[in-house]
Protein backbone atom coordinates (compact mmCIF):
# COMPACT_ATOMS: atom_id res chain seq x y z
CA UNK A 1 0.00 0.00 0.00
CA UNK A 2 1.32 3.42 -0.90
CA UNK A 3 2.10 5.95 1.81
CA UNK A 4 -0.50 8.33 0.39
CA UNK A 5 -3.25 5.73 0.85
CA UNK A 6 -2.02 4.86 4.36
CA UNK A 7 -2.05 8.54 5.33
CA UNK A 8 -5.60 8.96 4.04
CA UNK A 9 -6.87 5.89 5.90
CA UNK A 10 -4.91 6.87 9.01
CA UNK A 11 -6.31 10.41 8.97
CA UNK A 12 -9.86 9.07 8.83
CA UNK A 13 -9.00 6.64 11.62
CA UNK A 14 -7.53 9.40 13.80
CA UNK A 15 -10.59 11.59 13.29
CA UNK A 16 -12.88 8.73 14.28
CA UNK A 17 -10.69 7.96 17.30
CA UNK A 18 -10.74 11.56 18.54
CA UNK A 19 -14.50 11.94 18.09
CA UNK A 20 -15.33 8.65 19.81
CA UNK A 21 -12.79 9.29 22.59
CA UNK A 22 -14.15 12.76 23.32
CA UNK A 23 -17.79 11.64 23.29
CA UNK A 24 -16.96 8.74 25.59
CA UNK A 25 -15.01 11.08 27.87
CA UNK A 26 -17.90 13.54 28.07
CA UNK A 27 -20.29 10.71 28.89
CA UNK A 28 -18.10 9.34 31.66
CA UNK A 29 -17.43 12.84 33.06
CA UNK A 30 -21.15 13.29 33.72
CA UNK A 31 -21.48 10.23 35.95
CA UNK A 32 -22.48 11.07 39.54
CA UNK A 33 -19.58 9.25 41.20
CA UNK A 34 -17.08 11.26 39.19
CA UNK A 35 -18.90 14.58 39.51
CA UNK A 36 -18.88 14.32 43.31
CA UNK A 37 -15.09 14.06 43.74
CA UNK A 38 -12.66 16.80 42.70
CA UNK A 39 -9.68 14.44 43.00
CA UNK A 40 -11.32 11.82 40.80
CA UNK A 41 -12.20 14.54 38.28
CA UNK A 42 -8.61 15.73 38.16
CA UNK A 43 -7.26 12.23 37.61
CA UNK A 44 -9.95 11.46 35.04
CA UNK A 45 -9.30 14.58 32.97
CA UNK A 46 -5.56 13.97 32.90
CA UNK A 47 -6.04 10.33 31.86
CA UNK A 48 -8.79 11.18 29.34
CA UNK A 49 -6.80 14.08 27.91
CA UNK A 50 -3.62 12.11 27.38
CA UNK A 51 -5.07 8.62 26.96
CA UNK A 52 -6.04 8.94 23.30
CA UNK A 53 -2.34 9.20 22.42
CA UNK A 54 -1.68 5.53 23.23
CA UNK A 55 -4.03 4.12 20.56
CA UNK A 56 -3.00 6.87 18.14
CA UNK A 57 0.75 6.13 18.28
CA UNK A 58 0.65 2.79 16.39
CA UNK A 59 -1.67 4.31 13.81
CA UNK A 60 0.65 7.27 13.21
CA UNK A 61 3.63 4.91 13.07
CA UNK A 62 1.83 2.82 10.44
CA UNK A 63 0.92 5.93 8.46
CA UNK A 64 4.47 7.23 8.31
CA UNK A 65 6.10 3.94 7.36
CA UNK A 66 7.93 4.34 4.04
CA UNK A 67 6.77 2.57 0.92
CA UNK A 68 8.24 -0.83 0.19
CA UNK A 69 10.95 -0.51 -2.42
CA UNK A 70 9.89 -2.02 -5.72
CA UNK A 71 12.96 -3.91 -6.90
Amino acid sequence: MKIRTRKFIGTIGLLILVVVWSLLGMTIAQTPWLASSKLAQGIFYVVAGLGWVLPAMPLISWMSRPDASSA
